[in-house]
């Protein structure tokens, strides 16, 4: 039997053994977003409930939120998204409801700046952004990030 992908155009033959049965996409993303004006408005004590809090908006929107960091003025997120999310409705959904979290839950003033950083991240890569993300308070010192987001 020919695949279907090299049947003679034309044929009425449906061959449902080739068919793909699963959709597989590995979607890994580094996403970095800083407070407006990178203003210093995530304390030491506030990061690990708004690290966990974007944590859960990812799981209840249907992506995963692999690893969080940041400082007092900015978010690194490791994102693994399904292929029918786009990266841009995730990070919306993302700083919108951690933007509404903290102005309820610490009655600040608190926002995001406008737009973000995102770059793609290998399956080979994965294991080694994640220590990353482990060993380090920030990895914006990291010069592979300086050179990739600064650049633009």
């Amino acid at each position: 039997m020919v695949p279907i992908a090299y049947r003679p155009v034309g044929t009425a033959e449906i061959f449902l053994e080739h068919r793909l049965a699963h959709t597989y996409v590995s979607e890994l993303i580094h996403c970095v977003f800083s407070t407006k004006q990178r203003r210093n408005l995530i304390s030491p004590e506030v990061q690990p409930r708004l690290w966990a809090f974007l944590g859960g908006v990812a799981r209840k929107n249907g992506f995963k939120a692999l690893i969080v960091g940041g400082t007092e003025n900015h978010v690194h997120i490791l994102l693994s998204l399904p292929a029918t999310l786009p990266l841009a409705k995730a990070v919306q959904l993302v700083k919108g409801a951690s933007s509404r979290w903290m102005n309820e839950k610490f009655e600040t003033r608190f926002a995001w700046q406008e737009g973000y950083g995102a770059f793609t991240v290998g399956v080979s890569q994965k294991n080694d952004r994640l220590r990353i993300y482990r060993d380090r308070r920030s990895i914006i010192t990291s010069a592979i990030l300086r050179k990739s987001f600064w650049r633009f």
